[in-house]
C-alpha cells in the first residue's frame, strides 16, 4: 500500500516549468513539486531572486531545479521560451502558470495600460506560453497544466476589476484548455487560492482589521498558509489526478462555500 501511494503521487522523472517562482505562491509550488521529485525550472523577471529560489531548493535536498530569467511582459521573449525551459532537464511536462500582478486600481483610476498589463500578464500569458509547450507535452504523452484562480474568478473585491476580470477569464481559459488539449493527455486544472501571504496580498496582511475579516469569512476560521497549498499542488501535478481536467479546485478555507 505505501509503494502504490507514493508511485501515485511522485513526480519522478517529471520536469516542472514554474512562472513567478521567484516569490509567493509559485516559489512554493516550485519548492513542493521539487520536494516530489520533479526536477524544477522556475521562471521570473527578477534574476537575482529567482536564483535564490533555486540555490535554496538544490542546497537544500528538495531536488534540483535551474534558473529562467524572463520578463513575460516582452511578447518576443515568450517565442523562445519552450526551447529554453526544456535545456536544463529536458521538455517540461508539468507547467505553473503562477506569475500574475493586482493594481488594486479604483476603477475611475484604470488606464489602457494598466488594464493591458493586467489582462496580458494574468490571462494571455498562460494561454501563449502553454501553448507553445503542449507540443513537447504531446510528444512525450503526458501533460499537466496548473492555472492559478482567485477568490476573484467567482466574486468581485473593491479595486479589483481589471484583476477579477483576468481571473475570471483564467476560470474559463482552464475549461477551454482542457477541452483542446486533453485529448492528448495533457490535462489542465486551476487552484484557486483563497487569502495567502504573498507579495500581491501584502496591502491585506498590513491590515489586521481586514486580515481578521477575512479569516471570519472562511469556514474554517483563518486565512491561508503556503503549506495549505501543497497536497492540491501534487495532486493536481500526479497521476492521482489522471482523469480530472478542466477543473477549479478552490483552496480557501471554504471561504466561497459561504
Amino acid at each position: 500500500m505505501t509503494t502504490y501511494v507514493h508511485d501515485l503521487f511522485s513526480l519522478a522523472g517529471r520536469v516542472a516549468l514554474v512562472t513567478g517562482g521567484s516569490s509567493g505562491i509559485g516559489r512554493h509550488m516550485a519548492f513542493t513539486l521539487a520536494r516530489a521529485g520533479a526536477d524544477v525550472v522556475v521562471l521570473a523577471r527578477r534574476a537575482d531572486e529567482l536564483q535564490k529560489t533555486v540555490d535554496a531548493i538544490n542546497s537544500g535536498g528538495a531536488g534540483n531545479a535551474a534558473a529562467l530569467s524572463v520578463d513575460l511582459g516582452d511578447r518576443d521573449a515568450l517565442a523562445g521560451i519552450a526551447a529554453d525551459a526544456a535545456t536544463p532537464f529536458g521538455a517540461p511536462d508539468i507547467i505553473v502558470n503562477a506569475a500574475g500582478i493586482n493594481l488594486r486600481e479604483a476603477p475611475d483610476d484604470i488606464t489602457w495600460d494598466s488594464w493591458d498589463k493586467t489582462l496580458d500578464l494574468n490571462l494571455s500569458v498562460p494561454f501563449f506560453l502553454t501553448r507553445a509547450l503542449v507540443p513537447g507535452m504531446r510528444e512525450k504523452g503526458l501533460g499537466n497544466v496548473i492555472n492559478i484562480a482567485s477568490l476573484q474568478s467567482y466574486r468581485a473585491f473593491p479595486n479589483g476589476m481589471a484583476y477579477g476580470a483576468s481571473k475570471g477569464g483564467i476560470a474559463q481559459l482552464t475549461r477551454a484548455m482542457a477541452e483542446a488539449w486533453s485529448v492528448d493527455r495533457v490535462s489542465v486544472n486551476a487552484i484557486a487560492p483563497g487569502f495567502f501571504p504573498t507579495e500581491l496580498t501584502q496591502p491585506v496582511y498590513e491590515n489586521p482589521e481586514m486580515l481578521t475579516h477575512n479569516a471570519a469569512m472562511t469556514a474554517i476560521g483563518r486565512n491561508g498558509e503556503m503549506a495549505d497549498l501543497e497536497g492540491a499542488t501534487i495532486f493536481l501535478a500526479s497521476k492521482a489526478s489522471a482523469y480530472i481536467t478542466g477543473q477549479i479546485i478552490s483552496v480557501d478555507g471554504g471561504f466561497t462555500a459561504k
